[in-house]
């Protein structure tokens, strides 16, 4: 199925988690918010939250700076 994650189309396995998505980008450890087409998902349900195909996913990291 093919997934717009932070404005890219990425094709990924059905069934997959926002968990196992973000695992497989290698930024599990990165991301500290979630949301699919502008809903929010507690982090709490990232393994077992299953997008759907053509959603929007913006994995949101928190960066420090000045």
């Amino acid at each position: 199925m093919d997934l717009i994650i932070n404005g890219e189309i990425r094709t990924v396995n059905d069934n997959k988690t926002v968990y196992d998505v973000m695992n497989d980008l290698q930024i599990i450890d990165k991301v500290m918010a979630v949301a699919v087409n502008m809903n929010i998902v507690k982090k709490d349900e990232w393994n077992t939250f299953i997008p759907k195909d053509g959603d929007k996913i913006e994995l949101l990291q928190f960066v420090g700076g000045g």
